[in-house]
């Protein structure tokens, strides 16, 4: 069997293509997995408490969301994502599920919008769980990406 000139410069350019295209659909989409502690001083006002908390929040490139926050010494009420810098107040994002009596997951298919995604590019996503005894919120933790600048800290 003769093989065509032709056939022979066309099969590397669709091998390359074939390659190229198997390695973009193939490659998972990398999250950043943002592990952070919760205090009352990172409340806004800060808060004089004995609470603590540790969370993991990872967000995908895709903008969708999921993680859990571990807390102790509070009775929480409620635990949200929100948008706001540092030292600064905002909206509810992602309203968090108690999963047990000191834990909070975010809930399955939680997804950002572009702007809350730029907001978390920026450093400006945070953490806080309310209680009773301070229903805006008794701890708090700002969610820093890995290539935040370091003045957003």
């Amino acid at each position: 069997m003769k093989i065509s000139p032709n056939f022979r410069l066309v099969l590397p350019g669709i091998l390359t293509a074939t390659a190229v295209a198997l390695t973009m659909f193939a490659t998972p989409a990398i999250a950043d997995d943002v592990n952070f502690k919760l205090s009352g001083d990172m409340e806004v006002p800060p808060v004089t408490t004995k609470a603590s908390g540790d969370g993991m929040i990872s967000i995908k490139p895709d903008m969708s969301v999921s993680g859990k926050v571990m807390t102790s010494g509070l009775a929480a009420t409620m635990a949200h994502i929100h948008i706001g810098k540092a030292g600064a107040n905002g909206p509810v994002v992602i309203t968090l599920s108690r999963s047990g009596d000191n834990a909070w997951m975010v809930p399955p298919g939680s997804k950002l919008s572009e702007a809350e995604y730029k907001a978390y590019q920026a450093g400006e996503l945070y953490v806080n769980v309310h209680s009773a005894e301070h229903k805006p919120g008794e701890i708090r933790g700002q969610l820093m990406p890995p290539m935040a600048p370091k003045s957003a800290y």
